[in-house]
This record gives structure tokens, sequence and C-alpha cells, in this order.
């Protein structure tokens, strides 16, 4: 005796069709995860590009910090610094002192050398003021430029010692301040002293004075993460863009997907940007007494995260142009009217220029047939432009947007010339 096989069938085709739903909610699950990680991962892969590729490069160092020589705020705080440490080396009290007492051994009335060291404030004034003159003049030339330059190439591995505890230089770190020596300058501007006139300046012995670029209790912290960005730092980027492509192929829609992973990048890149602000908002608001410039500080913490910032800046824009691209190639209302609206600019102009002798022949039948895969060519030649880019910026992506869009519309108009020879043919 047998049974129907119609049962059996329905069960089976049950039983396929709740596997099938449960793989594509799998699979559809895995893809959202996938794409939250990648979002965030996009700011923290440029943070450790910044980390490894900028901070840690000497030459791009060099680059990035060669511009504060003749930043106003450094000046100031240069100035400041060197007449400090010239001013611990003249006294004016102790050389009136001296004076006062060599007078009263020549028979001079004590009154004199009393009258001589109360000349002392004043000389201190006059010598304060002499330094700080030629200070200023030597900080704001060019020697000092060079010097400020030299010191930091050469003193590189301080800033590696910075930021990962390895390494000495110019730039020391003691607990959680980052100093810069400035010695090297005192001893420039003892020697315009001296040709200024100003002999007891030939007195000033060699210094070791310090003047604060960083403080913060937590630079062991940051230390940890630089070390740990570093390593990473020629990985995470890749992995990030990995996992991002695995996540769109695993979508159902793919397109949206694709626009979901690049607005949640940016978006996720526009968050860093704001946290960037509040820790420069908050660092200045909180600097201790050992930083003597709020306004070198600011300098200093600008410029080493500017290049961040532009990175930044590009993926944001990046994101946006990407999905704006993946959008307008979908099958909605407006993008299929942008489309249609270019193709019937470019049959317009085929015609025109057909009406004047202007035909492409083989050519534009050859690209109407394969029009897709050039597209997908161009696409994949400047993805792996903007790749291989030294530091893009934003104009670098806007520069790409346009190559992009001037050999879309070549092809666009090929194709259309190739149509159009297309029904002439035919009639």
């Amino acid at each position: 005796m047998s049974l129907p096989s119609e049962p059996l069938d329905e069960v089976s085709a049950t039983g396929r069709t709740g596997a099938s739903r449960a793989g594509r909610l799998a699979m559809s699950s895995v893809s959202a995860v996938l794409i939250t990680i990648t979002c965030i991962l996009v700011p923290v892969s440029l943070l450790t590009v910044w980390v490894h590729d900028i901070v840690l490069d000497t030459g791009r160092y060099v680059s990035t910090v060669s511009p504060l020589a003749s930043d106003p705020a450094i000046e100031a705080a240069a100035v400041h610094r060197i007449t400090e440490a010239a001013d611990v080396r003249v006294d004016g009290a102790q050389v009136t002192a001296d004076l006062a007492k060599w007078l009263e051994g020549q028979g001079l009335p004590p009154r004199v050398g009393t009258a001589v060291k109360a000349l002392g404030p004043q000389l201190d004034s006059a010598a304060d003021a002499a330094v700080s003159k030629v200070a200023t003049r030597f900080v704001e030339s060019d020697r000092f430029e060079t010097v400020w330059t030299t010191a930091n190439r050469a003193a590189h591995s301080a800033v590696v010692h910075a930021l990962t505890g390895e390494g000495r230089g110019a730039v020391g770190v003691e607990g959680g301040t980052v100093t810069l020596d400035v010695g090297a300058a005192v001893e420039n501007v003892k020697q315009d002293l001296v040709k200024a006139g100003l002999s007891p300046a030939e007195k000033i012995p060699e210094v070791n004075k310090q003047m604060v670029l960083f403080q913060s209790d937590e630079l062991g912290k940051i230390r940890g993460a630089v070390h740990l960005l570093d390593v990473v730092g020629n990985w995470l980027p890749v992995l990030t863009v990995v996992l991002g492509a695995i996540g769109v192929l695993l979508a159902r829609r793919r397109r949206r997907a694709l626009v979901t992973v690049t607005l949640g990048a940016a978006a996720a890149c526009l968050v860093f940007a704001l946290g960037l602000a509040v820790v420069r908002h908050y660092y200045l608001d909180h600097l201790p007494a050992q930083v003597q410039s709020p306004a070198a500080a600011a300098a200093v913490f600008d410029t080493l995260v500017r290049f961040l910032r532009v990175s930044i800046r590009t993926a944001l824009v990046l994101g946006v142009v990407v999905a704006l691209g993946a959008y307008l190639s979908g099958a909605g209302r407006l993008p299929r009217g942008v489309r249609r609206s270019a193709e019937r600019t470019a049959d317009s102009a085929a015609v025109w220029g057909a009406a004047h002798g202007v035909r492409t022949g083989r050519v534009g039948t050859w690209v109407q047939a394969h029009r897709s895969g050039l597209t997908t060519g161009v696409l994949l030649v400047l993805a792996l432009v903007f790749a291989l880019w030294n530091h893009p910026t934003v104009l670098t992506v806007l520069l790409l947007v346009l190559i992009l869009l001037a050999v879309l519309a070549v092809l666009c108009l090929l194709a259309a010339s190739g149509r159009s020879s297309d029904r002439a043919g035919q009639q």
C-alpha cells in the first residue's frame, strides 16, 4: 500500500522555503553587523593612518611643524622663555652690589654705594628689555626658522618618544609633560647681545631651558593607544574595506547597503570630527600651570591634528559622493528620470552631430555594446587611483568625481552616436 506523494512534496517544499528564509535572515543579520562595524572602523582607520603614516614619518612631521616657527603664538612663547633664561643669568642686584663694594673700597662715601645698589632693579629692567628686543629680532628672523626646522628633523626620534616612549632628542617627555629645549636659541641670542654691546651677556653660560609644549596626565595611556594604532596601522584600513565589501555583498539589496555603509561612515566621521573639537576645547580650557602659553598650546594642537582633520573631511565627502552615485544608479523614480534626461540629451547631441557630419562609426557601436563593462572599468580604475593616492584630500575626491563625470559623459555621447548609426543603418 503506497501513500500519496503530494503531502510529502509539500512538506519538502515548505522545509526548503523555511531553510531559505533562515539563510537569507542570517545573511542579512551578518551584513547588518558588518556594515555597522565598518562604519565604526572608518574613523578609527583614519586615526591609525594619521599615527602610522604622518605623526611617525620624519619628512611629513617636519613639514607639519615647520610653519610653527613663524606662528605668532609660538614666537611669543619662545621670546618669553629665552628672555626668562637669560634673566636668570644676569643678576642686576649682584652686579650693583659688587660695584658699590668696589666704590666704597676706593674711599667713596657709603651713600654712593647705597645709591648704586638702588640701581639694581633699573639694571635688571634694562637688561630684560635688551634681551627681549634681541630675542624678538632673532625669533622673527629666518635663522630661528632654520634652527627650528633643523632641530625638529634631527630630533624626530624624540617626537616618537613623546608618543610611544621610545627615543630621545630635543623634545623630551617627563611624566605627562612634553618640552622643547630652547638652550640653542638662548646661545644665539647671547651672541647677538654681545655684538649689540651688552658685555655682561658674555657671562651667560650654556643653559638647558625647557619650553612646555604639551601637558597631560593621561600621556601614559595615550602612549599605549598610539603603540596599538601604530601596530595595526597597515592592516586596519584594509580590513575595514574588506568588511564593508562583504557586508554589501551579503545584503539582499546591495545598492541600498552600499548607500547605507557610505552614509554611515560619513556620519561616523562627522561624529569623530565633533568629538575632536570637543577634546580640543576641553584641553585648552583645562591647561595646567606648566603650560606657559595657551595660545602656543592651541597652535601646536591644531598643527599636529591638521592632517587628521583633512582625512576626516575627505572621508566624509567621499562617503556622501559614493552614496549619491549609488543612489542615482538605482531604480527609483528620481534616478530613472535623471538617467533618461541624460540619455535624451546625448541622443539630441548625437543627432545634431550626425546632421553636421560628426559620426563615431564602429567606435560608437562598440561603446554602445560594451558600455556597462566600460563604466565598471572606469569606476575600478578611479577607485585604484584614489587608493594609491598619497594622502588624498577633499580636492582629490572632487577632481576624481569631475574626471568620472567627464568620462561617463563621453561614453554616453559615444553610445548615443552608436544608437543613431544603428537606426540610420536599419532605415
